[in-house]
């Protein structure tokens, strides 16, 4: 038996799905928090979650537009099925390239179900490797090589910076940012 939230938030993603592609704006001031990251608005600018206080002393959270753009994708709300396979999180507050040290996230991002199926994830971490100065397609094969110091061995070696995005096919990156401006 399905819970009421359950089923609400399903017909809010179904017809949320529905109508990107016909009628309805994304707007990310208008995004439950719940889908905010790794979305894109109309606009071509990704969304970001932040954190606040609000008027009862709590933190609370809002979804909000960033200054990113993707050229080629808009009003896109990113699958479940992506944030699982690219081992990310919609409930982190902004983005820090200290994912890239961990080898289990960077496995999961370069795993085919993430790398080849999640351009708006993979674009994302792409601009966020090469403001490291790190091209992610070399962390990858450093990944399959050496799981547990891929990073590390690329920071160190200063190899891999290179131009252009992995997803080049589907999304033209964005001008790469530091992480603190997601």
């Amino acid at each position: 038996m399905v819970s009421s939230t359950k089923l609400s938030f399903i017909l809010f993603f179904a017809c949320s799905l529905f109508l990107q592609g016909t009628l309805a704006e994304v707007i990310c001031e208008s995004l439950p928090t719940r889908l905010c990251s790794f979305a894109i608005a109309s606009s071509g600018k990704r969304c970001v979650l932040e954190n606040y206080v609000n008027e009862q002393g709590n933190l609370d959270y809002t979804c909000n537009t960033s200054e990113v753009v993707v050229e080629r994708l808009s009003a896109y709300i990113e699958t479940d099925q992506c944030v699982s396979a690219c081992g990310v999180d919609r409930r982190f507050v902004g983005i820090s390239s200290d994912a890239f040290l961990a080898s289990d996230f960077t496995a999961r991002l370069c795993s085919p179900a993430c790398y080849q199926n999640c351009p708006n994830i993979v674009d994302l971490y792409f601009n966020l490797a090469a403001g490291e100065g790190v091209y992610l397609p070399a962390l990858c094969e450093k990944q399959k090589a050496y799981p547990h110091r891929a990073m590390l061995e690329l920071l160190s070696s200063g190899g891999g910076v290179a131009p252009g995005p992995v997803a080049a096919d589907y999304i033209t990156a964005a001008p790469v940012s530091t992480p603190a401006s997601f």
